[in-house]
C-alpha cells in the first residue's frame, strides 16, 4: 500500500490555470516546423504551379491547426468555479458541481465526478510527459474543490 497522499499546505492564488505546458510546447513546435518544411518544399519544387503550391501551404496550415487544437486543453479555477477547456469544448462548472477529482494510475488525464452523476474528462491535467507535475496539479485542484466545494470530496489517487 502507498502512503497517504500529501495535501498542499497552501492553496494557490486564484485564478489558477493548469495545462500540460511541455506537451503544448512540443505540439506547437512540431506544428510550426511542419508548416515551415512543407511550405519550403512547395516553394523549392520547380514543377509545381501556383495552385499546387497553394494547396501545399493549405495542407501545412491544416496540420498546424490540428496540432494547435490538441494543445488547447487547460483547467482554470477562479473564485466562482472551474472552466474546463478540452480540445473542442469549453465547459464552466460551479464549485458545488464538482464532487471529486480523480487521477488514478493509468488514467490519461484527470476526470471530474460531477453532481449530475456524470464524469467529465479534464484534459488540461495529463500525466503523459510530465507525470509528477500532473499529480501535483491534480492534488492542488482537488484541494481547491474541497475548500470551495461542498466538502464531500474523497478523491483517490494511485500514483
Amino acid at each position: 500500500m502507498s502512503a497517504p497522499e500529501p495535501r498542499p499546505t497552501e492553496l494557490p492564488a486564484l485564478p489558477a490555470t493548469f495545462r500540460p505546458t511541455l506537451t503544448r510546447v512540443v505540439l506547437l513546435a512540431v506544428g510550426a516546423a511542419m508548416f515551415v518544411v512543407i511550405t519550403a518544399v512547395a516553394m523549392i519544387l520547380e514543377n509545381l504551379g501556383p495552385g499546387e503550391r497553394t494547396s501545399f501551404v493549405f495542407v501545412a496550415l491544416l496540420f498546424f491547426g490540428v496540432l494547435a487544437l490538441l494543445s488547447r486543453p487547460r483547467v482554470t479555477a477562479d473564485a466562482s468555479g472551474v472552466t474546463v477547456v478540452n480540445i473542442t469544448r469549453t465547459r464552466r462548472l460551479a464549485w458545488a458541481e464538482i464532487l471529486r477529482v480523480n487521477l488514478r494510475a493509468g488514467d490519461p488525464w484527470v476526470f471530474l465526478d460531477l453532481s449530475d452523476g456524470t464524469s467529465m474528462p479534464a484534459l488540461g491535467i495529463q500525466p503523459g510527459i510530465a507525470r509528477e507535475r500532473a499529480i501535483r496539479d491534480a492534488r492542488t485542484l482537488r484541494a481547491l474543490v474541497e475548500f470551495h466545494g461542498s466538502g464531500v470530496n474523497e478523491a483517490t489517487e494511485n500514483g
